[in-house]
């Protein structure tokens, strides 16, 4: 099977490209070549730059594809492109869209693929919504052979699920406190991406999955208060939290907010049987607390990659003082 990833070097597809080459998959990937993290042995490298057409044609030449992933397309401008790159040379087109593209706070729960999608407080998601629409339409009108998969918060070694990353772990190891949105109570998912890989690549060149979408994750649920008390534990200290409700943060800095409640504010529970049944090899075996001690040893492992965004590190200190400054609720019944 010939298989293209557009990128192909991220936190995701870091993964997915490794597996499919395993699996005795013909892998090339389109990139400008820029990023840190290699390609893998075995893949093949086209050099050409996705957003500029006259450089992806050149980089594409004569080639067909089995299948054709999309990892880095965030508008439907960037969807068109593709449209006109790869009509009539990929046999199957994927999208990677977003889990945040679901109907935000979802009415019910598990989210299963039929969910609507609806998301009013975050751009990123509405835009991803809006590529997912345009696929649909070429698929409806043209037989364009989309699939989109939704990842939901899916990490490597490299990613920290806090906001500010490092940042918040240097705030732990010298005592300070650490921020966790609302009560720290909402459920969330967090999914290793060599588990996404197991699902994801057995999709590449699935004629199931034409005009189908997907969400792949894991099935492990954990409140915001058990994430970061894990990240504490890997770090080795005591987490000192304090919660501070989402809509407030969002006063503070408002991409931050924007993220918070158009995303992880609210309890997010998935139901995998749609992937699991197209893909029956597909379990996710890596939990949290194996995962966070990568991540930990990954940043202890070289410490230029302990970055500490020192304007976050100071905004926390202001978003912290202010609201604990605050009239507690006590001193009204007082009162």
């Amino acid at each position: 099977m010939k298989v293209l990833f557009i990128g192909g070097t991220g936190i995701i597809s870091s993964a997915c490209a490794p597996l499919a080459v395993e699996r005795g998959m013909e892998l090339y990937l389109l990139n400008r070549g820029q990023s840190a993290r290699p390609s893998p042995p075995g893949a093949m490298v086209l050099h050409g730059d996705i957003r500029d057409r006259a450089s992806a044609l050149q980089a594409l030449g004569d080639h067909q594809f089995d299948a054709v992933v999309e990892w880095i397309a965030f508008t439907p401008e960037h969807i068109e492109t593709d449209l006109s790159l790869f009509h009539g040379r990929a046999r199957q087109y994927i999208f990677i869209s977003s889990a945040s593209a679901y109907q935000t706070p979802p009415v019910n729960l598990p989210v299963t693929e039929s969910t609507p999608l609806h998301n009013p407080y975050w751009a990123y998601s509405r835009n991803k919504i809006a590529c997912e629409e345009r696929l649909l339409r070429a698929y409806r009108e043209d037989g364009f052979p989309m699939t989109v998969v939704r990842p939901s918060h899916t990490y490597d070694q490299t990613l920290l699920p806090m906001h500010g990353g490092y940042t918040n772990v240097h705030r732990m190891r010298q005592g300070k406190k650490v921020i966790v949105h609302g009560d720290g109570t909402s459920l969330w998912t967090m999914t290793h991406h060599r588990d996404f890989a197991k699902g994801f690549v057995g999709l590449l060149g699935n004629n199931h999955a034409i005009g189908e979408t997907f969400h792949i994750t894991s099935d492990e649920l954990l409140t915001w208060n058990q994430i970061v008390e894990l990240v504490a534990q890997a770090a080795g200290v005591e987490a000192q939290l304090v919660h501070i409700p989402s809509d407030y943060i969002a006063r503070f800095n408002s991409n931050w907010g924007d993220s918070l409640l158009g995303d992880k504010t609210h309890s997010m529970i998935f139901d995998n049987s749609k992937i699991k049944r197209l893909v029956p090899d597909f379990a996710a075996a890596i939990p949290f607390a194996q995962g966070v001690r990568e991540i930990m040893a990954w940043y202890d492992a070289d410490p230029s990659r302990q970055v500490v965004n020192t304007e976050l590190d100071h905004l926390m200190d202001r978003l912290i003082t202010a609201y604990e400054s605050a009239l507690p609720a006590s001193r009204w019944f007082a009162e």
